[in-house]
């Protein structure tokens, strides 16, 4: 029994402001379109072209070699070869320690998505480039144990590293983060 003129507390007879309505599965994923279309077309690309490439030159198989297509003489060439380290062959020999590092990476940028503010369309597309990419090395690395470089530019007595349709997109996806990140350094 409460002590008369004692009054019940407010919060007690206020009902529960309504919670927001979460959005589902879908909406959220839409939210994201832009990355999961460009992230799935960097992907595509990248194994498609490297099945081409498994299918049509035998592995391994350099410049110099009879099986390399030659596009422009000197200097553009087709050629299969595997990496089983990162860029410029860095970590050669280190195939499972790099895939897990990309499955971290994956991660870390799923759940940094909103820090690195992922809902923003520039961002999805810089994201979208560079995962698509990560996930194309990655799909190598588990299917063949060593990514698939066929790209092979010379410049004069220069031979570029060999790379990718990944490698491409993880370039050119991080370059323009970077570049976004200067020009407006508060987003």
């Amino acid at each position: 029994m409460s002590e008369p003129g004692a009054q019940a507390a407010p919060e007690a007879t206020r009902p529960a402001p309504p919670r927001a309505r979460q959005p589902g599965a879908a909406a959220r994923a839409a939210a994201y379109r832009r990355f999961w279309l460009i992230a799935a077309g960097v992907l595509a690309a990248d194994q498609a072209s490297k099945l081409w490439i498994a299918g049509r030159i035998a592995y391994p198989t350099t410049s110099a070699d009879p099986g390399a297509i030659v596009l422009v003489p000197n200097f553009l060439y087709l050629i299969h070869v595997g990496n089983t380290g990162a860029a410029w062959s860095l970590f050669t020999g280190q195939s499972v320690l790099l895939g897990a590092l990309a499955a971290a990476t994956l991660a870390a940028i799923y759940f940094g998505r909103r820090a690195l503010g992922l809902k923003e369309g520039s961002t999805q597309i810089c994201f979208g480039l560079l995962c698509g990419g990560i996930l194309g090395n990655l799909c190598d690395r588990l299917l063949h144990g060593h990514v698939i470089d066929f790209i092979d530019l010379h410049f004069g007595s220069y031979i570029y590293p060999t790379f990718n349709v990944a490698d491409s997109g993880i370039c050119v996806g991080v370059i323009a983060y970077l570049l976004k990140s200067l020009r407006s350094p508060e987003s």
